[in-house]
């Protein structure tokens, strides 16, 4: 972050931390069912909608998070987020009845998905937007990954609520931090050059969801965001099953496989990025190799035989898809006028949970009902999907700006 102003360097800090939460908060759910089922008394298709409660309110926040921005500032819109996260695991923590418990998810989904698009929004006018998104959704990887470890521990010794307990508390100091180190009101964007002000944006309260999401380019935007989500988590979901059920695959190196598999992804979004960018990569071509990668590796894991490959395969795969989604965010501001941006942040980002709902159950049905054999072939063929969408998004993008001569960079500019 060396290119960063010093008045930078804490809230983005800051951001990446509050990531770390996010990641940890996704990674405890699987560990906390088997404790939450026996403290109800529900099985595993009741206990689970606690999943589509969660996304609901994930969705709802896609919705609001551009005008709370537009309306309010990075900062109040920050609080917001963050305060209703906490409150929804406050609430949590003193075990209430099931229905409340899902109407707590429904609150903690909207809190996640603002705080998500929120710091989004933030990082994608920032120098080095790319490589900073990147390394922002890297450490939802850390947290994933530390989250089952957490919760592991923590049920050792304490009931399940405890956990939400704690990512309630941690979340409070660093809604301090954002209020210490954000300014109450951001100075507005400059206009780009060509572009009047209020062009296509709407009304100045209200019509902006409406507006962004009849331009072509951010819808397509989504779509592509939604079908990576869908990718990522299928696999993430499934794959255990296809390594022990294909490959014959020990449970235990399965799970190592697919641990790998986060990992790849998680390193991706760290590694990826800055190489491409001292090799004078676009972001848009970056995205394309990623892509490329994304597709070989899916096409391995089918056609080349052997348990072996299979693992290799999708390691390979985790790196590959590792920046996509914070690289489209970072491309973000070149998909419609600058002042409708954090809408379609917000818009992007909450219908890509449909594509984590959907395409995953889809694997699932498929494999029950032909094979798990069928995932490598599936997820080639919604890797495929993605680079003909991605391809449809680049040929409605705004140019990518000149950085000034006076070397202050371009918002989106790739280097830092």
């Amino acid at each position: 972050m060396s290119a960063l102003r010093r008045d930078l360097w804490a809230p983005v800090a800051l951001s990446y931390v509050t990531f770390i939460l996010v990641g940890v908060s996704a990674g405890v759910g699987g560990v906390l069912l088997p404790a939450q089922m026996d403290d109800y008394g529900l099985d595993k298709a009741t206990i689970g909608t606690q999943f589509f409660a969660f996304s609901a309110g994930f969705m709802l926040s896609g919705s609001t998070a551009g005008p709370l921005i537009h309306r309010f500032g990075i900062r109040a819109s920050l609080l917001l987020g963050g305060g209703t996260f906490a409150l929804a695991g406050l609430f949590t923590a003193v075990r209430p009845p099931f229905l409340a418990f899902l109407v707590a998810q429904v609150v903690a989904g909207y809190g996640t998905g603002v705080f998500e698009s929120v710091l989004n929004a933030y990082l994608t006018d920032l120098p080095g937007a790319t490589t900073l998104l990147n390394r922002l959704h890297a450490f939802f990887g850390v947290g994933a990954l530390l989250g089952p470890l957490l919760a592991t521990w923590i049920l050792t010794f304490l009931p399940w609520t405890a956990v939400w307990l704690v990512l309630a508390l941690v979340c409070l100091p660093l809604l301090i931090g954002f209020y210490l180190t954000l300014p109450a009101r951001e100075a507005p964007p400059p206009t780009p050059a060509g572009e009047h002000p209020g062009e296509h944006a709407g009304p100045a309260t209200g019509g902006l969801l409406s507006t962004a999401a009849r331009q072509p380019a951010v819808l397509l935007g989504a779509v592509f965001l939604a079908v990576y989500v869908g990718l990522e988590i299928s696999v993430g979901n499934w794959g255990f099953s296809f390594l022990v059920d294909e490959h014959g695959q020990s449970d235990l190196l399965a799970g190592y496989t697919i641990s790998g598999y986060w990992l790849g992804l998680t390193l991706g979004r760290f590694l990826i990025s800055p190489i491409a960018t001292r090799l004078g990569m676009t972001a848009t071509g970056m995205t394309f190799l990623c892509l490329a990668g994304v597709t070989l590796s899916t096409a391995l894991a089918w056609l080349v035989p052997g348990a072996a490959m299979a693992s290799v395969s999708f390691v390979l795969l985790g790196f590959w898809l590792g920046p996509v989604f914070p690289t489209t965010m970072a491309v973000a501001p070149r998909l419609t006028v600058t002042r409708l941006v954090p809408t379609a942040i917000g818009l992007i980002n909450g219908v890509s949970v449909v594509g984590g709902a959907v395409f995953p159950w889809l694997t699932g049905a498929i494999a029950q009902g032909i094979g798990a054999w069928t995932l490598p072939p599936f997820a080639l063929a919604l890797a495929l999907l993605q680079l003909v969408i991605w391809w449809l998004v680049t040929t409605r993008m705004t140019p990518a700006p000149t950085p000034p001569v006076s070397g202050v960079p371009a918002r989106d500019q790739e280097a830092i």
